[in-house]
């Protein structure tokens, strides 16, 4: 992938959600919310704390939307993002 984030950003991609709940009731589409928590795809030179293929959770409206080869991805600034999970 050719995309370089700039300030201090991070070019992360959401980790699919479960389509059913634990007793396998069926989600719909349209009942799921877009999940908080995705998987960084590229960092910026500025960030240091975040490393590509950190799972990283971040605010529910954060980022913007940007279609790179066909995948959808989202630019979050790193104060939106709250913390990586180990």
């Amino acid at each position: 992938m050719n995309f370089q984030p700039l300030g201090k950003r991070v070019l992360v991609k959401r980790e699919e959600e479960a389509t059913t709940t634990a007793s396998g009731i069926i989600i719909p589409d349209n009942a799921k919310e877009k999940p908080a928590t995705a998987k960084v795809v590229a960092v910026s030179s500025e960030v240091k704390e975040i490393a590509v293929n950190d799972t990283v959770v971040f605010g529910k409206y954060s980022g913007n939307e940007v279609k790179l080869n066909l995948d959808t991805y989202i630019v979050v600034d790193t104060d939106d993002i709250f913390g990586i999970i180990k």
